[in-house]
């Protein structure tokens, strides 16, 4: 099987090999064919080290393809079905899990940080959070695997998988904007052009659209942006489009200059979402005094808040409507052998999403 390795945090160079193994499936997994996987900045920020990561791994988290095998336990699945994947699977036991915060559940995340799921020879390869979809094959847990219709094109369902569950997630699930409500969204790639559709989806008045690369502000307003500026024009155009701040701001990047701007962007009593995964080293200064009397709310959005056994059908139904598009936001389509050129071209100015397909 081929599957892409990274043998060292912060080598950009990944090893296609041909001599990989999947282990499993155990009981309670289910095997995966992998037809389509989304490159998603996650994996980039793995890579760097920004995410915690075991090596050598198999990258990749966001995924869609077809049942090979299932392991014992698991009667609800065979092969042949057609699933997306479920890189944050919830245990159904945890604390979390039984206040109903499943999107908080780690105890399979966490696993992929011990179990390996891969094999080249004696060396065992771990799977990006439990999964590794730059690879021919794949195992998950059976809650890892969502069972969609067999119309759904697979890489429609990969990106479901991840980044259009984690931005519209973010603004229906965890903010739960309201219509006529002002929007504006920091950082225009998968997550926040999802995030941007999100808004329109449920009714958003403004919606600004905030990026460094001019070119992402051109798709940004064809998704659904009613307003769009670079960092440096946010301010004055704010004045026009939200003089009071805007209502909800949703930071996709996630570092401390653009949580705060995300801060400074809200209106007093409105809420910044924390969408993207920043650095565990990073840290943002709040005083208590603007906290106060600010009013304003920072709550995280990990995952959309997502169920997703629930939201996949929900967002794939939106889809089949024509009210979400999800083919629009697929830039490039790149074989395994370049999954290292699709992280590379992360952030560049013609991308939205990049997919990895596996004919």
């Amino acid at each position: 099987m081929r599957a892409a390795v990274l043998h060292t945090i912060g080598d950009e160079k990944l090893d296609y090999r041909d001599d990989v193994t999947v282990l499993g499936p155990g009981p309670g997994e289910v095997r995966l064919r992998v037809r389509a996987a989304g490159v998603c900045h996650s994996d980039l920020s793995a890579l760097r080290g920004g995410l915690p990561q075991p090596v050598p791994a198999v990258l990749g988290h966001e995924a869609a393809g077809d049942v090979l095998e299932v392991g014992d336990g698991v009667d609800d699945l065979a092969p042949g079905d057609r699933v997306a994947v479920n890189w944050l699977p919830a245990c159904g036991v945890c604390t979390h899990c039984r206040r109903g915060e499943a999107y908080l559940c780690m105890t399979h995340v966490m696993g992929g940080y011990v179990i390996p799921r891969f094999a080249a020879g004696d060396l065992e390869i771990f799977g990006m959070a439990g999964c590794g979809s730059f690879a021919e094959e794949m195992v998950v847990p059976r809650a890892g695997a969502v069972k969609i219709d067999d119309d759904v094109p697979y890489e429609v369902a990969a990106l479901v998988g991840c980044g259009v569950t984690t931005g519209v997630g973010a603004v229906i699930n965890t903010a739960r904007v309201r219509p006529g409500d002002s929007v504006v969204v920091i950082g225009c790639g998968g997550v926040g052009i999802a995030a941007i559709q999100g808004a329109r989806l449920a009714g958003a008045a403004q919606i600004m659209a905030v990026d460094t690369v001019p070119a992402r502000h051109e798709a940004a307003r064809r998704f659904g942006a009613t307003h769009t500026a670079t960092p440096d024009e946010l301010s004055d155009l704010q004045a026009e489009v939200a003089p009071e701040g805007f209502d909800h701001s949703f930071d996709v990047v996630a570092v401390p200059q653009t949580l705060r701007t995300a801060w400074t962007a809200t209106r007093r009593g409105g809420q910044v979402v924390v969408v993207g995964a920043g650095r565990a080293e990073d840290q943002v200064e709040f005083s208590p005094f603007e906290l106060l009397f600010e009013g304003k709310t920072i709550v995280p959005s990990l995952y959309g808040s997502a169920d997703p056994h629930r939201d996949f059908p929900r967002l794939l139904a939106l889809w089949r409507a024509g009210r979400l598009d999800i083919e629009g936001m697929i830039s490039r389509r790149l074989r395994l052998d370049q999954a290292g050129e699709a992280l590379a071209a992360l952030g560049s100015g013609d991308v939205i999403r990049q997919v990895i397909v596996n004919d």
